[in-house]
């Protein structure tokens, strides 16, 4: 009885050494108790339950602000105006059009495109130092261009603006049959590397028309060889435009009809910089503050503008107090101050 009972005993604690050895060995599992399941939500219900992270959430008084949305990719082109290069293609898609003085007192565009840009736009023309200093308020944007006299070629290569000449990017650009040349330069803005998008500052402040102003049907600016003219239109709600005392259309899109027009009035200098014949390359000084006439619902409100800086966006005032534009294309015409 006793052989059995401590053969029995001898069995027992060799079968724990076994196993003890077994487990240190990694080859049987410890099993360990179960932790009691958590509660589930339904979906879409909001949970209380704190974070499991050791690292907390910020508080939401300390988040920053979420960024303002990006705009569009922008694409800016430097358009003929001369008569001879009427009528042009593509701008009566462009957010914005701006009117400059360039050399003998005429004028040429800067067609400004957001969102929606036409299958071909021009005549195209040459770069001149005013679009450098404009358009850097868009923050990085696109420039289509033919070409630059060559003291300006150092300012494009080294500007915020990214310069996307003929010569550059050739493919883009294609020469029409029926005008003569220079005045038939085309580019198609689906071949051009795209540009930064559109500074949240820079977009255009929309909204009902401001009370006051005064009534107006009419709005002429004069360069000294060249005259644009603004006429209200009650049934279209919209000015429109002529140059030269013509009526002024594109060639897919027609009429030119802006829903506003600002007369910027600005200082304007002479560079160093001549064309082909000799004339002083004109340069508008857009940086800065001066007057301004903001034409809208046949009405013209006296404004101010502002641009502190140049990667700042251009505002306009009256009484301190933002002056929204009326939905549709704006045109900004730079017209040169008595300063």
């Amino acid at each position: 009885m006793r052989r059995a009972y401590g053969r029995s005993l001898l069995i027992v604690v060799v079968g724990l050494l076994a196993v003890s050895l077994l487990v240190a060995l990694g080859i049987i599992p410890v099993l360990r108790p179960q932790e009691p399941p958590r509660a589930t939500s339904p979906p879409g219900a909001a949970t209380t339950s704190p974070p499991t992270s050791s690292v907390q959430a910020p508080s939401s008084r300390s988040q920053p602000p979420p960024p303002p949305e990006a705009g569009p990719p922008v694409l800016a082109v430097k358009v003929d105006n001369a008569p001879a290069a009427r009528p042009p293609v593509g701008i009566g898609a462009a957010e914005r059009v701006y009117v400059e003085p360039v050399e003998a007192g005429t004028s040429r565009l800067i067609a400004v495109f957001g969102e929606h840009k036409p299958p071909v736009v021009g005549p195209v023309r040459s770069a001149r130092e005013t679009d450098l200093r404009l358009l850097t308020q868009f923050g990085h944007p696109a420039l289509a261009f033919s070409g630059a006299a060559p003291e300006l070629l150092p300012d494009i290569a080294g500007s915020p603006v990214r310069g996307l000449s003929q010569a550059r990017v050739p493919r883009a650009y294609f020469r029409g049959d029926l005008r003569s040349v220079p005045h038939n330069l085309f580019v198609r803005p689906q071949r051009l590397p795209q540009g930064a998008r559109w500074a949240p500052d820079a977009r255009a402040e929309f909204g009902p028309a401001p009370p006051g102003g005064v009534p107006t049907g009419r709005h002429t600016v004069r360069y000294q060889s060249a005259t644009m003219g603004f006429t209200w239109s009650p049934q279209q709600q919209r000015w429109l435009v002529a140059m030269d005392g013509r009526p002024y259309a594109t060639a897919d899109s027609g009429r030119l009809t802006p829903s506003t027009v600002v007369v910027q009035r600005v200082p304007v200098f002479e560079s160093n910089i001549e064309d082909s014949v000799g004339n002083p390359s004109p340069v508008a000084r857009t940086v800065g503050r001066g007057q301004a006439l903001v034409l809208r619902n046949g009405r013209a409100f006296e404004a101010t503008w502002s641009r502190p800086r140049p990667d700042a966006a251009t505002t306009y005032t009256r009484s301190g107090q933002p002056i929204p534009f009326a939905p549709g294309q704006v045109w900004i015409v730079l017209a040169p101050s008595q300063e």
